[in-house]
């Protein structure tokens, strides 16, 4: 992609509205654009780095077994109301009716809309256990929607939902997601913990909470590597701590500040009981789903991965999660041998069907500088003044801001025969 054709506005002050980090790079950088309180349009660069979250998300899940489908955002009252959840979910539904009348709502979570699902079209034990995921763009009318992509009305979110036959096998189930969710974050090159956690709203008798560490988190994580402890503020109390582990002294706890990006739920029969949800067992006895949920909210986790990568000059993407692997750029003056060796190498990288920026912009190489921190791309393979002396290509690593000189035979042989 050359810098001159590519669809990325990007802005040397953030709005005042923009609170916190994350926010206020993303709409610099040029990957979102406001439209209205909680809702933004992803930008290319910024829907770039969205599908490539969600392609790991996706590569892991689909390992540990687990089958996608695509689900309505829109579902009906009916289903909702089965649940008890259409009156307890409060304002934050957003609900309306269509022209005859009928009482729908835009999904902020699918457990009604699943449940139905299966309950339609799996009978037997030998179906079991299943697993069924989505990614897709939900709806919740926060009361004050904030921080950019980290608090926003509408959101993408990966949902699955599993049904088992029995609380052993959901157990398994259970485990096996937590396994996959700390590969999707390993991955991604974060910096995470899983922690014991509430329930809330969801329901259900167990869950845990994935957070990304980062000083602007709202959430306060407390650990203790001694016994393996983690827990969220909410339902660590020292006090129950102490009297499970009282060989260690409360000064042995750590606190940490995170980003909730994923939550995972064993919702037992919550639901399937409730909607009258069964299977047929071994013995032809009719008993309901025992079922789990296991949500990672997709847009957050781009937001919190900034939260935790990031300096004074912009963004830090880790090459997981990077929008482009490098960028390449030429400085902005008429020196022909430094814009053909440019040209040259970009070309080179296309053959290879590596997926490159290059700022071909007619602009100083300072603003190029600058752009190419902001947006945090993990290389910048620099063609300068050190190009038009000495043939000497500036290889510039975003993380460290560490510098290498290197010949172009060099820098060909090291990231275009493998991966950067």
């Amino acid at each position: 992609m050359r810098f001159s054709k590519l669809f990325c506005p990007t802005q040397k002050n953030a709005p005042r509205e923009a609170e916190i980090i994350s926010h206020k790079l993303m709409l610099r950088s040029g990957m979102i654009a406001k439209e209205a309180s909680g809702i933004y349009t992803y930008l290319p660069l910024g829907y770039k780095i969205l599908r490539k979250l969600e392609n790991i998300i996706r590569n892991e899940l689909n390992k540990s077994g687990a089958q996608e489908v695509h689900m309505p955002m829109v579902s009906t009252s009916a289903l909702w109301k089965e649940t008890g959840r259409w009156e307890k979910y409060g304002k934050e539904l957003l609900r309306f009716e269509d022209r005859h009348g009928n009482e729908f709502c835009l999904g902020p979570t699918h457990e009604e809309v699943v449940t139905d699902l299966i309950r339609n079209h799996i009978h037997s034990y030998k179906q079991l256990p299943l697993n069924v995921y989505q990614i897709q763009t939900k709806f919740r009318d926060e009361v004050r929607p904030r921080f950019g992509l980290m608090r926003g009305r509408e959101f993408y979110m990966k949902d699955a939902y599993s049904f088992d036959c029995d609380k052993e096998s959901l157990d398994a189930t259970y485990t096996k997601m937590i396994e996959t969710y700390e590969r999707i974050f390993s991955a991604c090159g974060l910096n995470f913990r899983r922690v014991e956690a509430d329930n809330g709203s969801i329901g259900g008798s167990q869950s845990s909470e994935f957070m990304v560490l980062a000083n602007t988190g709202e959430d306060t994580i407390i650990e203790c590597d001694e016994v393996n402890y983690s827990a969220n503020d909410e339902v660590h109390e020292d006090k129950k701590f102490q009297k499970k582990y009282p060989q260690i002294p409360l000064s042995a706890l750590k606190r940490w500040k995170g980003i909730e990006v994923g939550h995972v739920f064993k919702l037992g029969t919550t639901y399937s009981k409730a909607m009258n949800a069964t299977f047929t067992d071994k013995q032809g006895v009719l008993k309901p789903f025992e079922m789990g949920c296991y949500g990672i909210g997709v847009s957050r986790t781009v937001a919190a991965a900034i939260e935790q990568n990031h300096d004074d000059k912009g963004i830090i993407w880790t090459e997981a999660l990077a929008p482009f692997e490098a960028v390449i750029i030429a400085s902005g003056d008429k020196i022909s041998s430094v814009k053909k060796a440019a040209e040259d190498i970009y070309y080179s990288f296309l053959e290879k069907e590596r997926d490159v920026l290059f700022d071909d912009r007619p602009c100083s190489i300072g603003v190029k500088f600058k752009d190419a921190d902001l947006i945090g791309i993990p290389i910048q393979i620099i063609f300068g003044k050190n190009w038009a002396n000495e043939e000497k290509v500036e290889v510039k690593h975003r993380k460290n801001s560490h510098v290498e000189l290197m010949s172009l035979e060099a820098v060909k042989q090291r990231f275009l025969d493998k991966k950067l």
